[in-house]
């Protein structure tokens, strides 16, 4: 046989290697690809750092990996109604029993809970120290105070809405005076609130974790209507028979599991635990 018969055997049976006994490689690393899932969730559950500590521990109890889109939660929802996400996991209550009465979720759990403040310049020009979140925002729509909305259809944003429409507000008749929307997420809307020493909603959660205060304290905090709820829900494979649902809800299961809730109560910034597991509630 020529030199050139051997080089081609050879380059034939490297190929056939490749394909077969390489293969031994190959199906476990495709199957290792189709072990994860995509989650639709908040900024503030990834900005506050939660995710980097919660998550490595579920992929090392289940080898599952989570790529988290982080968005608002309005935006987290319609991510996963188009059928582009296998798990949600957000703060919007009313929201999130909907996407499971429109069918677009198998079922919701809470998961657990931390609370919103309102942050603010610590001089408090406007005088809204307090427990009072309505009475603050009263006050802050009767002066020239800024104030930053998310304005991104996020959980946040809508109990900032709720807010002011219970402290007696129109804010689609006439917004405040220092009202700016930045269409952001909960980190760049406290980054403008530092930038411009301006009031902004934000979970406690992002605040603990967010390092360029600025001039900023927490201004309003303890009133319970700033309660702020996460609950957890796998797409419904009726509506969109792509998604990973025996995967996605391992995830669910975990997370509200004692191993999940114990992972999450241990997750502290300068020893203050910023979200508090409260499954089954």
């Amino acid at each position: 046989m020529s030199r050139l018969g051997v080089a081609r055997r050879g380059v034939a049976w490297g190929l056939a290697w490749a394909l077969i006994g390489g293969g031994f490689g190959l199906v476990p690393a495709a199957q290792a690809q189709q072990r994860h899932i995509v989650m639709a969730s908040t900024t503030s559950t990834e900005q506050s750092g939660l995710f980097g500590h919660l998550l490595p521990a579920f992929k090392a109890a289940t080898g599952i990996d989570v790529r988290v889109v982080a968005l608002g939660t309005g935006q987290a929802l319609d991510m996963a109604r188009r059928g582009d996400a296998d798990v949600v996991f957000v703060h919007d209550q009313a929201a999130e029993e909907k996407f499971v009465a429109d069918g677009f979720g198998l079922k919701r759990q809470a998961v657990m809970y931390n609370d919103f403040i309102v942050v603010g310049p610590k001089a408090d020009p406007a005088a809204v120290k307090g427990g009072d979140v309505l009475g603050a925002l009263k006050k802050l729509a009767g002066s020239p105070a800024g104030f930053i909305s998310r304005g991104d259809k996020s959980g946040t944003h809508a109990a900032e809405l709720r807010y002011w429409k219970a402290a007696g507000i129109d804010l689609a008749a006439t917004k405040p005076a220092g009202y700016k929307e930045c269409g952001c997420g909960m980190g760049p809307a406290l980054n403008m609130a530092a930038s411009l020493n301006a009031h902004v909603l934000a979970d406690r959660g992002t605040w603990l974790s967010f390092k360029n205060r600025g001039e900023l304290a927490v201004l309003v905090e303890g009133d319970t209507r700033l309660f702020n709820q996460y609950g957890v829900i796998v797409v419904n494979p009726a509506r969109h028979p792509h998604v990973k649902q025996a995967l996605a809800q391992q995830f669910a299961d975990w997370v509200v599991s004692p191993a999940g809730q114990a992972s999450i109560a241990a997750y502290k910034i300068g020893g203050e635990q910023l979200f508090f597991p409260n499954a089954g509630k």
